[in-house]
């Protein structure tokens, strides 16, 4: 068994940049296609992200189709055996309705992998499109169903979806924000653990993903003071009762908002989030270059600030950095800090800057894991099962 501990407490660039085309080629080999198809078929084996819900003899059918990296290519190969749970969830509508709705999700699944990682072309695109209309097929069936929740933000349309445990007058709520290659459809289908301990859930983008399509820079946290806002107008939930929650980029989002709303939250889980170091050139220039990302790390990363070159990316992180903004001293909300020592995507020192700076916090390190924490023995589910719902549970001051 993976060993963990729990530990409870409590600019300018250095030289000059190089090219960008250069500086890609020296920070990442990118896998080959065999390559590629290999690592998909080992984690699908072992159901580890991000192909952690795809059937793995489905895996391999697709691998067989897939004869090159060409993004449309690589949407239509594992978009068509979406298309295939597509079809036999909407013949299924009118005789088994449960069964229809695990089949609707199953095709989202298979859509979501179509897109991975970000929507950069017709293909992709498409896949996304069909992913939210298979979502929208599982909402409407399951129970308690799953609602779309529209505002404005700024002129921008922006979706999240809500969902209330049955039998319960005014919840609490927790928001959880999704991360760079996620989305909140994903994230809907594991917090219906959270039904069950008597807590709604709103699940949301992270800006510059998703139908969360505004830009990252600093005041783009305000979004989430517009959830806020919404959550506390309504008579349906609790919203002074509320948690964060948010993973990889999503967890620099909780880590913001667990300062800016520190007396709107009863607590913020920052699993695996950006703080300060990883926003530095000297970080991105090595974490580029990982194995822990399956592909398309640099393209990920590059989309949600809006630039296409390195030169850029590089220059825009810093202005990002929770520490040269001033946030790390000031009094928050309650933190369960979340990750893995080995983690090659978010420095680890990013966690330590938060538990040693500021307000007592808590946190949990696994000394083997990746990124999240996660190792080929401790899933992500396993982590969110035995210490984020709890925690977020315990904070809530409802029944375990």
């Amino acid at each position: 068994m993976t060993i963990t501990r729990r530990i409870a407490l409590c600019g300018a660039l250095a030289g000059a940049l190089l090219a960008s085309t250069a500086a890609l080629a020296q920070l990442a080999t990118p896998r080959t296609l065999e390559e590629l198809k290999a690592e998909i078929q080992l984690r699908a084996d072992r159901k580890a992200y991000p192909v952690a819900q795809l059937d793995a003899g489905e895996v391999r059918e697709a691998l067989a189709n897939l004869t090159s990296q060409d993004r449309d290519h690589w949407a239509a190969v594992w978009g068509a055996i979406g298309d295939r749970h597509m079809a036999k969830a909407k013949s299924l509508e009118g005789s088994n309705k449960a069964e229809a709705a695990h089949t609707y999700d199953k095709a989202m699944q298979w859509y979501m992998f179509a897109r991975f990682p970000l929507e950069d072309s017709a293909g992709t695109a498409q896949a996304y499109k069909k992913a939210l209309d298979a979502f929208a097929g599982y909402s409407r069936l399951v129970d308690p169903p799953i609602e779309p929740v529209k505002f404005d933000y700024n002129g921008t349309e922006i979706v999240g979806y809500l969902r209330k445990p049955k039998g319960v007058a005014r919840p609490p709520v927790v928001i959880t924000i999704g991360g760079l290659d996620g989305r909140k459809e994903d994230g809907s289908i594991r917090n219906a653990a959270y039904l069950e301990k008597g807590v709604a859930f709103f699940a949301f983008d992270m800006p510059g993903t998703g139908q969360t399509r505004i830009k990252i820079e600093p005041g783009a946290d305000k979004v989430y003071s517009v959830v806020l806002d919404a959550l506390a107008r309504r008579d349906d939930v609790d919203g002074k009762r509320v948690v964060v929650t948010g993973g990889s980029w999503g967890g620099h989002w909780s880590a913001h908002l667990a300062y800016s709303e520190k007396d709107r939250l009863l607590g913020s889980v920052v699993q695996g989030g950006p703080v300060h170091n990883y926003f530095q050139p000297e970080w991105q220039k090595k974490a580029l270059g990982t194995r822990e990302y399956l592909f398309g790390l640099f393209e990920a990363r590059a989309a949600v600030y809006g630039v296409k070159t390195l030169d850029d990316f590089l220059a825009y992180g810093p202005k990002m950095s929770l520490k040269d903004r001033g946030f790390l001293e000031k009094p928050s909300a309650p933190m369960l800090l979340v990750n893995g020592r080995n983690d090659t995507q978010v420095p680890i020192d990013d966690l330590q800057l938060l538990l040693n700076n500021g307000d007592p916090k808590e946190a949990w390190v696994n000394p083997q894991g990746g990124h999240m924490g996660r190792t080929a023995q401790l899933s992500d589910q396993k982590i969110f099962e035995t210490v984020v719902l709890p925690w977020v549970v315990r904070r809530l001051g409802v029944g375990g």
